[in-house]
């Protein structure tokens, strides 16, 4: 734990982009959040009861001076929590950042605009003594790892949790996966690839999209054999980034070549036309029956499909079923609802890939 945390998310939360601070409401092992600070339109709102209707003690609150008053304790860390398209610093999150700073209060971000060069809030930091934590400052080489292979004699079984688009659950899915796993007796662990992993305090796991590519592999690899050699676990979940196809960031072959993950859980938007941070391109989703094929191809197979649930948004569940009945149809796999009706239908599919895994794969 490293201590008491604010959330940021300057009136963004209740959209697609307060993503990571979605999952830190949803849970973390790293901070105790403390509060929400998400503007007038939430104040006074409880952060879980506004995301999915379960009430987590987390308080909304407009302002900095409100939060401090409220008798909540004082966060040690104000998270940026929202993801930007391009990890650009927004103008609405400027303001109340450099105010915490200000107030003593030390700043992390996953965002790729760095906050520590940013003149202004790099002052800022420097009058109070307050730090700046940049998630995605790339590590220097001599700490990154190239691919060596090694990965072809691990024997804990990979699944892969990849999307046919970005910003669709799939870190949620693979959270709500271990939970289910180890509440049934598995000893499944998570290795992280993004942002919100690090956030949550997994120890296993690297930020993908701040790794030079040619050394994306090499880490992959080595963060996977750690987590088996200290762990020694039943299965390792490892969700991946972007989409299987998304034009602004194809990602999730690398889990499955280099990761040697033989088995995935593919999410799915089916309420979602067109591909997102693609600019101004309406640019349409593929087919997720070629996705299943293309994972195929690359030497794994689906296990199953998990549909992201607000994108099916309506007061009646039936709707949602209906459409995971219609692509169970399709797509030949079972798909499950996670936010809906939880995890529990996956446990058998994955004790049988672990059990297949062990006889080598037949």
């Amino acid at each position: 734990m490293d201590g008491t945390a604010a959330i940021l998310t300057a009136g963004l939360f209740t959209t697609a982009a307060g993503k990571t601070a979605h999952g830190l409401v949803r849970g973390t092992e790293r901070y105790r959040i403390v509060g929400l600070l998400d503007g007038p339109a939430t104040a006074g709102r409880d952060a879980g009861e506004l995301l999915d209707g379960v009430a987590r003690d987390i308080p909304c609150f407009a302002t900095w001076r409100t939060l401090l008053a409220s008798g909540a304790a004082r966060p040690d860390w104000c998270i940026v929590g929202v993801a930007s398209p391009g990890g650009l610093l927004l103008p609405e999150l400027r303001s109340p950042l450099r105010e915490a700073l200000a107030l003593g209060i030390c700043v992390v971000s996953g965002l790729h605009e760095l906050l520590g060069d940013d003149p202004e809030l790099a002052a800022a930091a420097a009058r109070a003594g307050a730090t700046i934590l940049d998630l995605r400052r790339p590590r220097p080489r001599a700490d990154l790892h190239f691919f060596t292979g090694e990965i072809l004699g691990c024997r804990v079984p990979r699944l892969a949790i990849l999307g046919t688009d970005c910003a669709l659950g799939k870190r949620t899915t693979a959270r709500l996966l271990r939970e289910a796993c180890r509440a049934d007796g598995l000893r499944a662990e998570l290795v992280f690839t993004g942002q919100t992993g690090w956030l949550q305090g997994y120890p296993h796991g690297f930020i993908l999209d701040a790794t030079p590519n040619d050394f994306v592999s090499g880490e992959l690899e080595h963060w996977l054999l750690r987590c088996a050699r200290e762990t020694s676990p039943d299965l390792i979940l490892v969700p991946g980034q972007s989409g299987l196809r998304n034009p602004s960031g194809p990602c999730g072959a690398e889990i499955i070549l280099s990761g040697g993950a033989r088995g995935v859980i593919l999410q799915h938007a089916p309420g979602r036309r067109f591909y997102k941070d693609v600019g101004g391109a309406r640019w349409p989703i593929a087919d997720p029956r070629d996705d299943l094929a293309l994972v195929r191809l690359c030497g794994a197979r689906v296990l199953a499909a998990t549909l992201h649930a607000p994108d099916l948004a309506t007061a009646d569940a039936a709707p949602a079923r209906a459409e995971a009945s219609r692509l169970e149809d399709e797509l030949g796999v079972p798909v499950v609802l996670p936010l809906l009706d939880g995890i529990g239908a996956l446990l058998p599919l994955v004790r049988k890939f672990i059990a297949r895994e062990a006889a080598g794969g037949a």
